[in-house]
């Protein structure tokens, strides 16, 4: 399998999970602007949308969508553990929260990669993103060690990107002690070191 990647972008969730369930894979970065890979392909014909990730299969077949890819790498190493089996209210709940992150959380830090904000447009960016890390706070404020409990799933590895962004766009994630503790939590996992040092996001 290939994953195409930017780095530190929301596929590294898709980078983590890959290398948390020991799966065979190669990288292949993307300049998502120019619409070029490392290798020289046109991106726009790996995935229409231009946008990371896409995971390129051995037969060439190509899944496109995080969520997407997270789901089937989860489902397709159950003994990872990584997404509970299906019919249980323990996979719904993770699906639950790969759908909050996706629609609200990750959306919320959209206006800080497309534009320069600031004054009045920047306030209400923080805002939104504040509004959705409270619920991420909270959520966690209990003291369990990952979204849903004591075990890490590809929601947490979502998550985790998506708070970790909060270093690039200048926003505090210290404001959310529970959220802070997460990502520190997260980012100390031999997987998640291992690719972010691989996308150069590491030392």
């Amino acid at each position: 399998m290939k994953l195409y990647y930017m780095p530190g972008a929301c596929s590294l969730a898709s980078h983590i999970t890959l290398r948390e369930v020991g799966a065979d894979f190669s990288l292949e970065k993307v300049d998502v602007k120019e619409q070029k890979t490392e290798s020289g392909e046109d991106y726009a014909k790996v995935n229409p949308n231009g946008y990371v990730p896409s995971l390129r299969f051995d037969d060439d077949d190509i899944l496109n969508e995080g969520v997407a890819v997270l789901q089937f790498l989860g489902e397709q190493h159950p003994d990872a553990k990584l997404f509970p089996a299906p019919g249980t209210r323990e996979r719904a709940r993770v699906v639950q929260h790969l759908s909050f992150i996706g629609s609200e959380l990750h959306k919320a830090f959209a206006p800080f990669f497309a534009d320069t904000l600031e004054g009045d447009a920047r306030a209400a960016a923080e805002a939104k993103v504040a509004r959705r890390m409270g619920y991420i706070e909270n959520l966690l404020s209990d003291g369990r060690a990952f979204l849903t409990g004591d075990q890490f799933t590809i929601a947490d590895a979502y998550l985790f990107v998506v708070a970790n962004w909060t270093n690039f766009v200048d926003i505090d994630l210290g404001q959310w002690p529970n959220v802070a503790s997460f990502a520190k939590r997260v980012a100390a996992r031999p997987s998640v070191e291992a690719a972010m040092k691989a996308e150069g996001l590491l030392q």
